[in-house]
């Protein structure tokens, strides 16, 4: 059976859609989308998302990690989704939409999209200089110096599979600051198994954590660089743990075929 999908990118961390309205695929079908996502013997991407009905939502998103398996919440994945269900003509500028993690909003608007997260709790510390927060998929942070140069890959493997995060493991974030309120971020993803251009809750989890370290109080936007374009993140500092948080940035369509 050839199947339609389309191929979208939010700051570099890419995606292969399905329009799976009508459940033409199960989300079972875990050597079909490591295929996939190869990028020499497939089309090439960092997960699979599959977009299907909801009798309660617009629409309800799958996502699929690039090993196969059912992820947790997909951040650039979640605005990709918002971007492909308008291109489908299946909202108009504003949308209500399930993910594994919940309920999750979203607006469009001047070019970008504003997927509202998850409201999370405090930052917490944890594995020498380390910190966790999970933003709809777990997160080890820690600062680094000269993260351009910084051996993401073989220092994020580390924290990846430390025993502190088993059985299921974490992402690994590398932070370094640019600005009051200004951050370069680079990450080391579980089910990728490598270095993405960029990761939505990875960089909300920095942002968070930038307020947290900073003393902030109420609302606050956090500009984050990653290796593919920049995202911001608006949120509220609460007395337990952050809420009203956005990620914000650009969602684009890059082709579509059949395989």
């Amino acid at each position: 059976m050839a199947v339609p999908f389309y191929k979208y990118q939010g700051t570099g961390n890419d995606f292969v859609m399905i329009d799976n309205r009508t459940g033409i695929i199960h989300k079972s079908e875990q050597e079909l989308f490591e295929r996939w996502c190869d990028r020499r013997f497939g089309i090439g991407a960092d997960g699979v998302i599959l977009l299907q009905l909801h009798p309660d939502f617009d629409f309800e998103m799958v996502y699929i990690n690039a090993d196969g398996r059912e992820g947790s919440m997909c951040g650039n994945g979640g605005r990709c989704t918002v971007q492909f269900a308008h291109d489908l003509g299946l909202i108009a500028s504003e949308t209500r939409f399930l993910a594994v993690d919940g309920e999750h909003q979203a607006v469009l608007e001047g070019g970008l999209v504003q997927l509202e997260m998850q409201a999370t709790k405090l930052p917490e510390a944890v594995l020498e200089s380390g910190f966790y927060l999970n933003t709809g998929s777990p997160h080890h942070l820690e600062w680094v110096t000269h993260l351009r140069d910084f051996d993401v890959a073989e220092v994020g493997k580390k924290w990846r599979w430390h025993e502190n995060y088993q059985p299921g493991g974490t992402n690994v974030n590398f932070l370094e600051k640019k600005g009051s309120h200004q951050l370069a971020v680079r990450t080391y993803e579980r089910g990728v198994e490598a270095e993405t251009f960029s990761c939505g809750t990875g960089v909300t989890a920095a942002a968070l954590l930038l307020a947290y370290e900073s003393g902030w109080e109420g609302s606050f936007e956090v500009a984050i660089e990653t290796n593919g374009g920049t995202l911001q993140v608006k949120a509220r500092r609460q007395p337990h743990g952050f809420d009203q948080i956005y990620l914000i940035g650009p969602a684009l369509k890059v082709f579509e075929g059949r395989i």
